[in-house]
């Protein structure tokens, strides 16, 4: 079968970096095609190039088997080349219709807006996927898979016939997965090219046809889905067999550092939460989305503060108001949502590393500029985030290292309690396997960590103790031995 789209050995430098060195791809109508590969093994910058965004150095993309020349975001997109990213590209404060127009209509100044038939084509569009949205909804106002089916309605009206998923599931709950692979598999039945990049491997196998690995900017192997497992995968990603992707070291506990009693949070949504955690131990926070996991660690870190309730550090009775009391105790929080709360994107990695421990680097009021690059050079090499240079702006990293460099900031104060929220969200599983290393690693020297994730393996492969949250509350607490998914997953449902 001929294919679709092609690229044939693409390359791309950015200020020395080799982010693509030979990369060759291929795709054909009505095939779901899965791209993998560690962070920072090509995989944006291949698709950068395919939507016009970045221009290769050399090499070629190829569209029913004729050369795309000056390839731009506007020359994709008349090609039919869609994507559709992790975090979608909607004007919040327009409605969908609207939304959805940019991407379909064309318009003139002079040409009088049919409000009636964009609302009709917007609703038209919106049921071929499946969607039960509103045309008048503010998409700011939708959640995240409905604005997932906005920009997929989006590009199926302006024609699109090569659609690139960039790690869709990272955010969404296990139905609205099931329905993200529905809507996948109509537009496979539609003769569309889906690409698919993801660093869940286990759901590879439930879409793609076909999977293609990248590492360090070439092309490794293309193979049938069906002729590959999970850790012929990993091999090929990381270049050697993955001896552990969750090295839990046992280790001897210490004293209880922090303990709560009975912690409540209106706002938050949390009630009457009681649990402890000792220096050199992992807890595992579980529960389903919505559960308060998350309302949890925003309470503990001053965000929300608690109504009633007691939190006691090292003994001691505290009350945490602000998120600068909370870094003051010993308390560090690294957020679910890294590119909003745990790294400024625009902020060179230096100055991201430093941000909670200027007081201790600056004189009379005076940043020691000196102070800071050791200090940020000292955690770059201590946690081995990948950077030509540490002036580089934080929007240049990988999601791994950018995880990092979330994590370097924290670890920078010095804490004695580490609330980790989806440490490994988003991550390829070199970089998840570095992360989990360096918790280990962080435990052995006495520090006690909060762990919340959504993915069962990391929580029974990392944890010491699992507390699972239903509805506002701790619905079950279970040590590392009697723990499985069976009975994580009933406590979270309830049962």
């Amino acid at each position: 079968m001929a294919a679709l789209l092609q690229t044939c050995n693409l390359t791309k430098s950015y200020a020395g970096v080799q982010a693509l060195k030979s990369a060759s791809f291929d795709l054909r109508a009505g095939e779901v095609h899965a791209l993998i590969g560690e962070n920072g093994a090509g995989k944006s910058t291949l698709i950068k190039i395919i939507t016009g965004a970045v221009q290769n150095d050399s090499g070629e993309i190829r569209l029913d088997e004729q050369p795309i020349k000056n390839n731009s975001p506007q020359t994709a997109k008349s090609s039919g080349i869609a994507a559709i990213y992790q975090q979608p590209a909607l004007f919040p404060e327009l409605t969908v219709a609207e939304n959805i127009a940019i991407g379909v209509e064309q318009t003139s100044s002079w040409r009088p807006i049919n409000w009636k038939a964009r609302h009709v084509r917007a609703a038209d569009l919106l049921a071929q996927v499946g969607a039960n949205i509103s045309t008048d909804a503010l998409a700011g106002e939708l959640t995240m898979p409905q604005q997932q089916l906005v920009e997929i309605a989006r590009a199926l009206g302006a024609n699109a016939r090569v659609m690139i998923f960039d790690e869709p599931t990272a955010s969404l709950s296990e139905e609205d997965t099931q329905n993200l692979f529905r809507v996948i598999g109509e537009l496979r039945a539609r003769g569309v090219g889906v690409i698919y990049i993801s660093h869940r491997l286990d759901e590879l196998p439930l879409i793609a046809d076909r999977v293609t690995v990248l590492r360090d900017g070439v092309t490794i192997e293309t193979r049938q889905m069906a002729d590959v497992n999970r850790q012929e995968l990993i091999r090929l990603m990381v270049g050697r067999e993955l001896s552990a992707v969750f090295p839990k070291r046992q280790i001897a506990l210490g004293d209880t550092v922090l303990e709560v009693r009975n912690l409540t949070c209106r706002e938050a949504g949390i009630r009457d939460i009681s649990f402890s955690v000792r220096a050199g131990e992992i807890l595992g926070v579980a529960g389903l989305v919505g559960a308060g996991r998350t309302e949890l660690a925003r309470t503990l870190f001053g965000l929300t503060p608690a109504d009633s309730g007691e939190i006691h550090l090292r003994g001691q009775a505290v009350k945490i108001t602000s998120p600068a009391q909370a870094a003051e105790l010993g308390i560090a929080y690294v957020p679910e949502d890294r590119r909003r709360h745990g790294v400024i994107l625009e902020l060179p990695i230096s100055a991201n590393t430093t941000l909670a421990s200027l007081r201790n680097l600056s004189k009379f009021g005076f940043l020691d500029f000196a102070a800071e690059r050791e200090l940020a050079a000292d955690y770059a090499s201590r946690l081995g985030v990948k950077t030509p240079a540490l002036f580089a702006p934080a929007e240049t990293l990988s999601g791994g290292n950018q995880q990092k460099v979330a994590l370097s900031r924290w670890l920078a104060t010095k804490p004695s309690v580490l609330i980790l929220d989806e440490p490994t969200q988003g991550i390829d599983v070199g970089a998840k396997s570095e992360i989990h290393s360096l918790m280990g690693k962080l435990t052995k020297q006495g520090m006690a960590i909060l762990m919340i994730s959504s993915e069962l393996p990391e929580i029974l492969g990392m944890s010491d103790r699992i507390a699972v949250m239903h509805a506002g509350r701790i619905a079950a607490t279970f040590d590392r031995a009697e723990a499985s998914q069976q009975r994580i997953l009933a406590a979270a449902l309830g049962h």
